[in-house]
């Protein structure tokens, strides 16, 4: 088995990765929040954590992949106030809140397909675990780190920091952010400024409430994560994943609810991404500065100039290790698509190399040099590097000043292989049909209605279905599965 390392966000350290349970995997990683098209932002996790499951996977693990979906309900700000940013969206759309949660989580997925990630292996929703998130309430409540006010439960966080270490994942000590969090108008029924809700009583405005011991409401945003972490990976397990940008106060407070219910810590690795910037700014919805993927594509946004291939917005991401930012340019992605292709030639290159009884390339040096870079806390520039210093060898050796025989070659072909698109998850750039579109992206299209279709999912196979139509594509289905041709 490869010695991998992994930077452990809560040890600040790189630790030698070693699972709970031998051969067995337990991965939960925080999705989107499902009120809008995906962004680039949407992208960089997506892309990191599909390469871990990926090499995990590559290693011979046997992975639960675990990655939810908060849909509507929650209050996904710090101050456990305001209106619902999916319910907002339902209001002025004039549409049903689960309306906009199957819209937008179609469009994800669709975007996460053409970008090459992997399905998780369990993909929960928040609002499909009311009950569990009710339960562990009561646990947090029955030991003391929870308390109830007119409807209201908030944890306790000044107590919980009595007996276990709050701010730990963060740095943060809680005298400091009790005197630099300012008491908010209406949360004076707080015991402290620090304490977060876990259940608040819905007002009457606010759309989705559900019944539970004490009002009529919702859960609180942090809860969705512990509570259904734990149901489909156990009490403990091996890595947690998200941006950076929720280790406080989202993934503090998942480690307070979880011990505060079960006495100990859930999570064994904890692993953050960085973000996405465009001029040195973060990319995200609340600063109206983003870029969709769908505009990504298409190249209609006037930030653009031009549209870029899934591939090549895989590849740029990949280009950086994933704790360090990115900063979105055209020249960047530019550069990114240049790479991508020469990488791509290359690799045909080798497939039509004549072999020879010598070969002047040792596979197992560059092999090690690979899995040395994958191992180092999954450092995918380092690894590209190598990558590269192989796309010159081969070009050289087709140019005449080398050889390979044919188990180099075969060799080669399949450390390429593992690593390119396995592991790193590229794939070849289809050239367009004569009518004008990609047989790869129809067949992620395709593929998707397969899948929802054996999912007995017949609302969205007959969206997929209906939206091809509007674009003059007709799906035929056929026992042997289905074709399509544009009109």
């Amino acid at each position: 088995m490869q010695n991998l390392k992994l930077y452990n966000s809560l040890s600040r350290k790189k630790e030698a990765f070693k699972p709970i349970t031998e051969g067995r995997v337990g991965m939960y990683v925080c999705g989107p929040t499902v009120y809008g098209d995906a962004h680039l932002g949407h992208a960089r996790p997506g892309i990191t954590f599909d390469v871990v499951y990926r090499y995990l996977q590559h290693l011979g693990y046997k992975t639960r992949y675990v990655r939810n979906i908060t849909d509507v309900g929650h209050l996904v700000n710090d101050a456990d106030e305001g209106e619902d940013k999916i319910a907002k969206k339902a209001r002025l759309d004039q549409l049903e809140p689960m309306e906009v949660v199957a819209y937008y989580t179609r469009s994800y997925h669709r975007d996460m397909a053409l970008l090459n990630t992997l399905p998780p292996s369990i993909e929960p929703t928040a609002t499909g675990h009311i009950i569990e998130q009710i339960q562990m309430i009561e646990k947090i409540l029955a030991n003391g780190y929870a308390y109830e006010v007119d409807g209201n439960v908030y944890f306790d966080v000044v107590k919980y920091n009595k007996d276990h270490a709050y701010g730990k994942l963060s740095g943060r000590n809680i005298e400091d952010m009790m005197s630099n969090t300012r008491e908010l108008d209406g949360q004076s029924e707080k015991r402290n400024a620090v304490d977060f809700a876990l259940w608040k009583k819905a007002s009457p405005e606010h759309i989705m409430r559900w019944p539970s011991p004490w009002s009529e409401g919702f859960p609180g945003w942090h809860l969705e994560c512990s509570a259904m972490s734990t149901k489909y990976l156990g009490k403990r397990f091996d890595i947690h994943g998200g941006g950076m940008d929720l280790v406080f106060p989202h993934h503090e407070a998942e480690i307070a609810q979880s011990c505060a219910s079960d006495g100990h810590d859930a999570v064994n690795y904890w692993m953050h991404n960085n973000m996405i910037t465009i001029h040195g700014q973060k990319m995200g919805k609340s600063l109206g500065n983003f870029i969709t993927l769908s505009e990504f594509f298409s190249g209609e946004h006037e930030s653009l100039d031009q549209a870029y291939n899934p591939m090549t917005i895989r590849f740029f991401i990949l280009q950086a290790h994933y704790r360090s930012t990115v900063d979105f340019s055209n020249e960047a992605l530019q550069a990114a698509e240049k790479g991508m292709n020469k990488l791509m030639t290359a690799i045909d290159t080798l497939e039509g190399i004549t072999t020879s009884n010598e070969s002047s390339l040792n596979v197992e040096d560059y092999k090690q040099k690979f899995y040395d870079a994958i191992n180092d806390d999954f450092n995918s520039p380092i690894l590209i590097a190598h990558i590269f210093d192989v796309v010159k060898q081969i070009n050289s050796i087709a140019a005449g000043n080398g050889s390979l025989n044919e188990k180099s070659k075969n060799d080669l072909m399949k450390l390429m292989n593992d690593f390119c698109f396995d592991i790193l998850g590229l794939k070849k750039i289809e050239s367009e049909t004569e009518d004008g579109l990609s047989d790869e992206i129809m067949e992620v299209v395709l593929g998707l209605r397969k899948q929802a279709k054996e999912n007995k999912d017949w609302i969205t196979a007959d969206f997929i279905r209906d939206e091809l139509a509007k674009l003059n594509i007709t799906v035929k289905d056929s026992k042997d599965g289905a074709s399509w041709t544009k009109k």
